[in-house]
């Protein structure tokens, strides 16, 4: 249990005691437990002060004054709230708090019932000035106190205000903060004219309002709305619409639908089992139990939301669907008859304008021959301007409610609902557009049956059984037609580009038997040999010759030289049209170099972003293995951050837009490209900046490609540097895509404080730049504003909170477990200001540098625009 303010009496009691003594102990006992517990009400003449309880009468919850408790288990604060928690749950678990913006400064606080029977919360800290009340109703001018006002805590959890001869006026249930107990109405008061809502807490140990809430939308079939910003509110997720999946043997949803409002609620089936539904500061939506084993406990969640990138809001746009499903593909398509609105971002796995219908004339959707298309097994477009329709027959409801809706033409869908409370299936109407269809897989969902013309409907069979079929007959037949004679062109052209390819080839070895080398710069779309093998490259990659490689660095000239790794050297050059290169030759000394080259040439010529460095093309000659990229100006962030000189050039503006131009980047790397991908040595060398210090990724070598939904694997074979690895994967060989995240963490801290990650190690100090933050973290937030670059020194008085951000950004990046870390989606809405910050759990920050690495091999860590200073160790 944790501590609630309650007054605890020593007593020292010999072995002797009269009965004077007895007694004056047993007062003793009572006055402690007077100034504990309060019983269950409040009312005019019995005040709750902060010290205090009031405890419902089976005991199941507790009214008081609390200061918020963190993640951490520590209390963050010494301000006061009042608010209802758990009594019997050991873990301090608050459902409901009265004054969250307007905390007590001391423990001053009592709540009273006043003379015109409301709540009202009061200090001494701030005389005169209510800090928190129940809401002001018309009263009579001279309420009479003593036909009696009380406030009651149920055992429910909910504290109800009664006025003699009033019955309740006020109830907490009506007000929630951040959670939905059992037994309370959420949603429509059509009575009242109130919408409840959830909104979530600022962090663990803050609950002032956050940047999240939760409403019902009653409208159409009513759904949830998760609400996020607190100025620009948009919608960032939705549930299905009503009917909802209900959890047998654990709780069940009940829902009205009728004169006095549309609300829901649930209860368990179990009344010895604890659950609560909460939106907490990151925005998701938990349900969680108690559990309780072994003498241990902890909340559990049954499901939370958002949770995919499809659970977002529109994320496909209007009619669009998106399939958490694919493979290899972008997750959004277009809804039957619908094309991609703007398909270059479409191209580029950006969905968000959505889709438009295939032909120009919307009305063709309302004509002859127009049906539907099924999509099977999907969460329903958002019902907002959904309509209930009612038929005539039960069972032939399918039919019925295709026919009604194709009776109107702003009519785009339907789909047949079973509402189990009633036993019975519904006809559920969209009127207008579509959005926020996503694939429940094979086992969840309802079909949504969509509206096409008849052109759409050619060759394909509509799944509505008993509608006229014959009206599309002469549109398939010409689909026919054309398919055939598509069918015998492209047969030409695959022959006819056969052919040229093959003759392409001749010359090709024709002409290297008269020069001995290739031409400057050839597209490779053929095989090529690497090592004992062949390997089909990138169709967009470009291939350049020995010669022509040589000639643009001068003959790898060592004043063209930039830097050299762990898989070789890198030189600058120019090509004949005025285009600076940087090339990277890989050792023919490294044993994993042919291996890495083919990974890296194959990667990274499909990948695609701003913030990636762009490979040109490589060279394959003579066993010689070349890779050619494009040649940044600033060279790498390490040649800039660590330079006494240079650095000065990086002000917080510069600082922040890599940090975000890096985390948009790995974004793409684990969630937007067709792979996901886990870089696996990202570090500040690694990351180059243009003219305009824009940050690119680069060195892919050993980068590891996955796909699907798999999140990381194990390997037996360490390759990376000490100190950005995250230690799963330095320890175990465990990486991940949290991995990734650590070593974005460590970047953070380099780039924030200008110190290598290294630098601060000595022979009897383990800390390196992680330990040395997390050391004044827990200090104070004044404190670790000392890790700050000094150049910065001007700036951070005026940039405070955005520099403690991105530290606490970076800290929840290095926390030692992988599943606290957050992933970058969650990192770039962090640094953006966009969510709310948790405070982060202890770092990993043990590792240091190799012992076999020398002092040269450290000081030449400083690369310039170096391609690839990877160092690998086998185990």
């Amino acid at each position: 249990m944790f501590n609630h303010g309650c007054q605890r009496i020593s007593v020292c009691v010999g072995r002797k005691m009269g009965f004077s003594s007895l007694f004056l102990l047993y007062i003793l006992i009572l006055l402690s437990l007077c100034s504990c517990y309060y019983g269950d009400t409040i009312s005019i003449n019995k005040p709750l002060k902060d010290g205090s309880l009031v405890i419902s009468k089976g005991g199941n919850f507790a009214l008081g004054f609390f200061s918020p408790v963190g993640d951490n288990g520590k209390s963050g604060t010494s301000s006061r709230y009042l608010g209802i928690w758990y009594n019997k749950v050991p873990k301090q678990t608050v459902v409901w708090v009265a004054n969250r913006d307007d905390p007590i400064k001391d423990s001053s606080g009592e709540v009273s019932v006043d003379n015109h029977g409301n709540l009202i919360l009061v200090s001494s800290h701030s005389p005169g000035v209510q800090l928190w009340s129940t809401k002001k109703e018309a009263m009579p001018m001279f309420f009479n106190a003593s036909a009696g006002a009380a406030a009651q805590l149920f055992d429910s959890g909910n504290l109800v205000l009664f006025r003699g001869g009033r019955g309740m006026v006020w109830q907490s249930f009506d007000h929630p903060t951040d959670t939905i107990l059992q037994g309370m109405k959420f949603g429509l008061n059509r009575t009242s004219g109130a919408l409840s809502s959830l909104t979530s807490w600022r962090s663990s140990d803050d609950p002032g309002t956050g940047d999240y809430s939760l409403k019902l939308d009653p409208r159409g079939s009513p759904q949830l709305f998760l609400i996020k910003g607190t100025t620009r509110r948009e919608p960032y997720w939705r549930s299905a619409p009503w009917p909802w999946k209900k959890y047998p043997h654990v709780y069940n949803y009940t829902f009205e639908n009728n004169e006095a409002g549309v609300m829901f609620s649930y209860h368990t089936y179990d009344p010895s089992i604890t659950i609560r539904i909460v939106l907490d500061g990151v925005g998701i939506l938990k349900p969680m139990a108690w559990h309780e084993r072994d003498g241990n406990g902890d909340w559990r969640e049954f499901w939370s939301a958002p949770k995919l990138r499809c659970d977002l809001y529109a994320h496909c746009g209007e009619y669009g669907s998106c399939d958490p499903l694919r493979v290899n593909t972008f997750e959004c398509s277009c809804l039957p008859g619908y094309e991609p609105k703007n398909p270059m971002e479409w191209s580029l796995r950006d969905g968000s304008d959505g889709c438009v219908s295939k032909r120009v004339n919307s009305s063709s959707t309302c004509g002859e021959g127009d049906g539907f298309l099924r999509l099977e097994h999907v969460k329903l477009p958002d019902s907002s301007h959904a309509i209930w329709v009612d038929v005539l027959l039960s069972s032939s409801i399918d039919l019925e409610c295709g026919k009604t809706c194709l009776s109107n033409c702003s009519c785009s869908a339907y789909a047949i609902v079973n509402a189990n409370e009633e036993k019975k299936r519904l006809c559920l109407q969209w009127h207008g557009v579509l959005v926020d269809t996503t694939n429940r897989g094979t086992t969840d969902g309802y079909d949504l049956y969509v509206r096409v013309d008849a052109v759409e409907l050619a060759g394909r069979s509509t799944d509505l059984d008993g509608l006229p079929k014959w009206r599309s007959m002469v549109a398939v037949m010409g689909a026919s037609v054309t398919a055939a004679w598509f069918v015998i062109v492209s047969f030409y052209l695959v022959l006819r580009r056969k052919r040229q390819v093959k003759d392409k080839a001749n010359s090709r070895r024709s002409d290297q038997s008269t020069d001995g080398s290739l031409g400057y710069r050839e597209r490779m779309g053929n095989e090529l040999p690497i090592g004992s093998g062949k390997r089909t490259y990138h169709q967009d990659l470009s291939f350049f010759s020995l010669s022509s490689i040589s000639a643009a660095t001068d003959d790898f000239s060592p004043a063209n030289k930039l830097g050299h790794g762990g898989f070789g050297i890198v030189y600058k050059g120019q090509l004949p049209d005025g285009q600076e290169i940087a090339v990277k030759v890989l050792s023919k000394n490294s044993g994993q170099g042919t291996e890495e080259f083919e990974n890296e040439a194959e990667l990274i010529a499909k990948l695609q972003h701003r913030n990636l460095v762009k490979l040109l093309g490589c060279c394959i000659e003579h066993h010689q293995q070349m890779l050619v990229y494009e040649y940044l100006a600033n060279r790498s962030l390490d040649s800039v951050l660590f330079d006494e000189t240079r650095k000065v050039s990086l002000d917080w503006n510069k600082r922040y837009n890599i940090m975000v131009g890096i985390a948009r980047g790995i974004l793409y790397l684990h969630q937007d490209s067709r792979l996901r991908v886990i870089h696996r040595d990202l570090k500040t060398s690694n990351i180059l900046l243009d003219a305009d210090m824009n940050p690119k990724i680069s060195d892919f070598g050993t980068a590891r490609m996955f796909k699907g939904d798999v999140l990381g694997d194990r390997t037996h074979r360490i390759v990376g540097t000490y100190g950005y690895m995250s230690p799963e994967y330095a320890v175990l060989g465990h990486f991940s895509t949290k991995s990734d995240v650590f070593s974005f963490g460590v970047v953070l801290l380099e780039i924030i404080s200008g110190i290598r990650i290294n630098a601060l190690c000595e022979e009897d100090e383990p800390q390196n730049l992680i330990g040395h933050v997390w050391e004044l973290w827990k200090v104070d937030m004044e404190r670790v504003m000392q890790v700050v670059d000094p150049s910065l020194e001007d700036e951070k008085e005026k940039r405070f909170e955005d520099i403690l951000r991105c530290i606490q950004t970076a800290l929840l990046c290095v926390q030692e477990k992988a599943d606290d870390r957050p992933d970058m989606l969650a990192v770039l809405l962090m640094l953006n200001g966009e969510r709310t910050l948790p405070s982060p759990k202890q770092p990993a920050f043990i590792f240091r540098e190799h012992p076999l690495m020398s002092k040269q091999e450290e000081e030449e860590q400083c690369s310039i625009n170096q391609v690839t200073i990877t160092m690998c160790l086998s185990r």
